[in-house]
């Protein structure tokens, strides 16, 4: 009974641990925001690692080639990572710059690009956006980044925006959940000056690039990179209108071994850099426990599906009464409250509160899927995420 109580104790913790950061950041937020606005357009790298992509790249490459951005200021390249189909042919058709790697002992994307970036010359540039494959990008999406100038000694994560919302309950309820993290979390943590986490379309500059190279490559680049920089007191701002739309999973079996991926990237990722973090004399005590807070917490789904493990166990055990137990549906009030900032900004609002009709399923799901994740964690290594064609 003693050990489901202090287990109960340790996941209210962690569900809370974000709440906590966002009250201090509501706090902070009384300060005025500061701007700064270049002269000139920053010159721009688009760099897409594509494996075995060419199913959609022709779709990426137009749309980042149709930018209204300065030409001088832009460049698009592809590198054709360990292909074995026809990606690079229909990169260049569609009119991109295009490498091709081959290199079967350190396949992956945090090796492509580590490998691309190594060919670059990097006075020419000011920041390289990392843009995946399978993504689309609005016509302002350069200019967007060009807004957060100067880049040359940060990072900037774009606003990531679900391509297909149409397709599944699981779609629309991703699109909720982007705009509530996009619209909601990272606009708060942008008004007091706290670092972003990086996902697709992530754009670092190139006097970061020079200090520190690339040197990201666990299951989670993304995450690695977010933790590295704010460890070392690199700011990681937002560019709210780059746009940038992914192709979300539209079922289960899609979406499985991605989520499980994820979730055992950012552990990875949070033992490696959480005690950099934690001993840090570059990042605020707000900024390590808002970081830490961001690598342990679990999805809008996940949560929810930790929360009824928790009170089930608490139910087994006759702990009802504890008061850590009563912690984990306050810790379900930040997600709901963004969840709802999320359906307000939906094209279709209705449609996106019937999507969670779906949700009580995804989170079983997501909570056995977490569980399969722990047990064969030793064997889970980097795949393509299956796609689709849309029309």
């Amino acid at each position: 009974m003693a050990v489901v109580d202090v287990a109960i104790a340790a996941l209210a913790i962690v569900l809370l641990l974000p709440s906590l950061s966002d009250v201090w950041s509501l706090l902070a937020s009384l300060r005025p925001a500061s701007r700064h606005h270049p002269a000139r357009p920053p010159r721009i790298l688009a760099l897409v690692p594509a494996h075995d992509e060419a199913l959609l790249i022709a779709d990426t490459v137009r749309s980042l080639l149709e930018q209204d951005y300065p030409p001088d200021r832009w460049r698009v390249l592809v590198v054709a990572d360990n292909c074995t189909d026809e990606t690079a042919v229909k990169a260049r058709a569609a009119g991109a710059e295009c490498l091709e790697r081959h290199d079967l002992k350190q396949p992956g994307k945090p090796r492509a690009i580590a490998w691309t970036i190594s060919q670059l010359s990097l006075k020419d540039l000011d920041a390289v956006t990392i843009v995946d494959a399978d993504v689309v990008v609005a016509r302002d999406y350069a200019a967007g980044l060009a807004r957060e100038a100067p880049l040359n000694a940060k990072a900037v994560q774009p606003y990531n925006d679900v391509r297909n919302p149409e397709e599944s309950a699981l779609t629309r309820m991703s699109a909720v959940f982007a705009a509530a993290r996009f619209r909601g979390s990272f606009a708060l943590k942008q008004r007091v000056g706290l670092s972003i986490p990086l996902s697709a379309g992530l754009c670092i500059g190139t006097d970061l690039l020079k200090r520190y190279g690339w040197d990201a490559f666990t299951l989670c680049e993304d995450w690695e990179l977010y933790a590295s920089l704010t460890a070392r007191g690199a700011p990681v701002g937002l560019a709210t209108s780059a746009h940038l739309y992914a192709q979300e999973t539209k079922s289960l079996r899609q979406s499985g071994r991605q989520r499980r991926r994820w979730m055992l990237g950012k552990w990875a990722v949070l033992t490696r850099w959480g005690p950099s973090l934690l001993k840090s004399r570059k990042a605020s005590l707000h900024q390590k426990l808002d970081a830490i807070a961001e690598l342990m917490a679990p999805g809008p789904a996940l949560h929810l599906g930790l929360v009824a493990m928790g009170w089930g166990a608490a139910w087994l055990a006759g702990l009802t009464s504890s008061p850590w137990l009563m912690a984990l549906p306050v810790s379900l009030v930040r997600p709901a409250v963004y969840a709802a900032i999320g359906i307000a900004c939906d094209s279709q609002p209705i449609r996106a509160v019937r999507s969670f009709a779906f949700l009580p399923l995804y989170a079983g799901w997501r909570l056995l899927s977490a569980v399969g994740a722990l047990v064969t964690s030793g064997g889970l290594q980097w795949e393509r995420t299956e796609r689709h064609s849309e029309l």
